[in-house]
């Protein structure tokens, strides 16, 4: 009774959009929109190709407090174009990012959540799309030397492609048992591999490879949690308080290679291959 009186008293981050994910995390009164709908910053680019665009391009920037400290939100709504993002979407991330640096450097500790329901570049978009990206990564790289960024992926659409890389590159990793992080989606590697090495149907199999539990036990992310918003803001709020990692994920290359060097690669991965192996090495 009390996991049913649990679950009828939580709110879902994952059936939130954007906007509300972000007012959600925010303490009460304090979500300021940068760059709101009424701005009409949009991309110019997909009206030419017969894609309605939205008022927002499908990233929502906003400041605010979060258990009482200075943050920025990026949060990226998996609703349009699944997440992908383009240039306007990404340049309003990766300025977000500069300006939230440029605030410490002006002695405001601003940090930074990112909510990643992406796909990764906009295709319509293309090469304007990647550069967006690659703006971003280096934009975090650049905060990182001040305060900590928090990257969440909590679902539907889950997280790939470029900001899959991004959400490497973050401090902090949260993700809940909905969410999915890879470099490539489901869909790609069956059409590159072929349906024999990877069936984008088979979603236990999905989510058992690439899947927020399996992320986490295999030590690519930092926090699994509940998909309930005040379990996320306090996770994410223990994290921010927590301060820089002592050694981020994006300076362990070498341990992930020598991870990669050990599984036999010839017969299909196994998720509790990965897992055995990332406890081997915890103990």
């Amino acid at each position: 009774m009390t996991d049913l009186t649990t679950l009828a008293n939580s709110c879902s981050l994952v059936e939130l959009g954007a906007r509300q994910r972000a007012q959600a995390l925010l303490d009460t009164g304090t979500f300021r929109e940068l760059l709101d709908p009424f701005q009409r910053v949009m991309s110019p680019w997909l009206a030419r190709q017969g894609v309605v665009p939205q008022a927002d391009d499908g990233v929502v920037i906003a400041k605010g407090l979060l258990n009482g400290l200075p943050v920025v939100i990026a949060a990226i709504e998996g609703a349009f174009q699944g997440g992908s993002l383009g240039e306007v979407g990404g340049a309003k991330m990766a300025g977000a990012l500069e300006l939230a640096a440029e605030d410490n450097r002006n002695g405001v500790p601003t940090r930074a959540v990112l909510l990643l329901e992406t796909g990764g570049v906009r295709l319509q978009e293309a090469n304007l799309g990647l550069a967006a990206i690659a703006d971003i990564h280096a934009a975090i790289v650049d905060l990182q030397q001040y305060q900590p960024v928090v990257g969440v992926v909590a679902g539907s659409v889950g997280c790939f492609g470029g900001m899959s890389i991004a959400a490497g590159l973050c401090s902090y990793l949260v993700v809940t048992r909905e969410a999915r992080l890879g470099l490539n989606g489901p869909q790609v590697i069956e059409q590159e591999a072929g349906l024999e090495e990877y069936d984008s149907r088979d979603r236990p199999f999905i989510w058992s490879l690439t899947g927020g539990e399996q992320r986490f036990a295999s030590g690519l992310a930092d926090r699994y949690v509940a998909d309930d918003v005040v379990q996320i803001q306090q996770h994410i709020s223990e994290l921010l308080q927590q301060g820089l990692p002592a050694r981020r994920r994006s300076q362990q290359a070498a341990l992930f290679l020598h991870r990669l060097a050990q599984l036999d690669t010839e017969p299909q991965i196994e998720p509790a291959t990965v897992r055995d192996l990332y406890r081997g090495e915890r103990s």
